[in-house]
C-alpha cells in the first residue's frame, strides 16, 4: 500500500513537471513573438520619426517669410 501511494505521489509530480515544461515551451514561443513585435514596432516608430522630421522642414520653409525678416 505504500508503494502505490508512493508511486502516484510520483505521476502526481512527473504529470507537473510535463505540464511545467509544456507551459515553458509555449512561454518561450510567446517571448518570441513579443520580441519580433517589438522589433516591428521600434521600425515603426523611427518611420514616424522621419516623417516627422519631414513635415516640421516642410512647415519651416512654407512658413518662413519670403524675405528671411531681412530689409534689402
Amino acid at each position: 500500500m505504500a508503494d502505490d501511494a508512493h508511486e502516484e505521489r510520483f505521476q502526481q509530480h512527473e504529470a507537473m513537471l510535463r505540464s511545467f515544461a509544456a507551459m515553458l515551451a509555449a512561454q518561450h514561443e510567446m517571448n518570441r513573438d513579443v520580441k519580433v513585435l517589438l522589433q516591428h514596432q521600434a521600425e515603426f516608430n523611427q518611420d514616424i520619426k522621419t516623417t516627422l522630421a519631414r513635415i516640421e522642414t516642410l512647415l519651416a520653409r512654407l512658413l518662413r517669410p519670403a524675405d528671411n525678416g531681412r530689409d534689402a
